[in-house]
């Protein structure tokens, strides 16, 4: 068995969404082409830690805010390297040089959809993935509500959410401005699906994706009503055994079985929960952030977080490894 070299990668951003990709230097593999920076992991490293020295000996800077996101495996000819991904959200320059590419590689600010450098290290594939998922997943409940209440809600969200509008105006092939999942029980199956397709409609307006809970329907569904995808709930992911043919998969889960078990799938995403006290599971104790972190940690897919959410856990959420916040009821409060 090949060896696997343990690699930090650091995803920084800017505010209006665009990130840092660096070439890598001549007399390395792949010479000339394009990654996210970052670098091996020495033994008495954490993954922090070579964030913060690889990124001052690469490119002159210092990290003063990042999070853990995701980590997965690429195989090379080479070497079989573990990609662990931090988002990193601010740094300072280490000195008057400010920004720069300290092994003589170039750095390039880049947006989804409108690459400009190339070629690209196979190793970036997956991480465009996870950056084009929004950062706030929402969770229909129209049957509490009423549909019409909710459809005026989500046409509000939607309309109001700085988030769903794209840079300066651009059109972002890659970029998913909203994500919904159409979950309702105890709807019955023609109002359901009359919902589906208002909620679709809407969606088109701000290039949204609109995932079906699979209590709902089944990829024969998704396709009728012009759906993107599935979302599976712990139980029916349980019976799973390949990844339906649809765009976007998302799924429950509880326990590292359940979120190994939808990587192995290749969803998109999981949802893990719930972390604090809901209406819904009242009698069942939470997750809380620490066990969340104890099942999150090293996930080879984003973990949206979700169990009494709102827009104002997103922070916390993140700094515990989360990609972002399921809501459900939450979802339309002002906080």
């Amino acid at each position: 068995m090949q060896k696997v070299t343990d690699v930090a990668v650091a995803v920084l951003q800017l505010p209006d969404g665009q990130f840092l990709l660096a070439s890598r230097p001549e007399g390395k593999p792949y010479a000339g082409y394009w990654e996210f920076p970052g670098g091996k992991i020495e033994a008495s490293e954490s993954v922090r830690d070579a964030l913060i020295r690889e990124l001052r000996e690469e490119l002159n800077i210092v990290i003063t805010e990042c999070s853990p996101w995701f980590s997965f495996n690429m195989v090379y000819p080479h070497a079989t390297v573990r990609l662990h991904t931090w988002r990193v959200s601010a740094w300072q320059d280490a000195d008057a040089r400010g920004l720069s590419g300290l092994e003589g590689q170039q750095f390039e600010w880049q947006r989804l959809g409108t690459l400009t450098v190339a070629p690209i290290l196979p190793g970036c594939l997956p991480i465009f993935r996870a950056l084009s998922l929004p950062k706030h997943y929402l969770i229909t409940n129209a049957s509490e509500v009423g549909t019409k209440t909710y459809l005026q809600h989500l046409r509000a969200y939607w309309g109001n959410s700085a988030s769903t509008c794209p840079p300066n105006g651009e059109s972002l092939d890659l970029t998913l401005p909203a994500l919904i999942q159409l979950r309702e029980k105890s709807m019955p199956t023609a109002q359901l699906r009359d919902f589906a397709i208002e909620v679709i409609a809407i969606a088109a307006e701000y290039n949204a994706v609109v995932l079906i809970n699979s209590s709902n329907g089944d990829d024969a569904f998704v396709h009728d009503v012009g759906a993107d995808g599935l979302h599976f709930t712990s139980y029916d992911l349980a019976k799973l055994t390949a990844r339906p043919a649809v765009s976007w998969v998302g799924a429950s889960v509880h326990t590292q079985a359940d979120l190994l078990h939808a990587a192995h799938l290749r969803c998109d995403f999981a949802v893990l929960g719930h972390v604090k006290q809901t209406q819904s599971h009242a009698d069942a104790p939470p997750l809380g952030w620490a066990v969340f972190v104890n099942i999150a940690t090293d996930t080879s897919i984003p973990i949206f977080a979700i169990g009494g959410m709102s827009r104002a856990d997103l922070a916390i959420a993140m700094t515990h490894g989360a990609h972002g916040i399921a809501m459900m009821r939450g979802a339309f409060d002002e906080t």
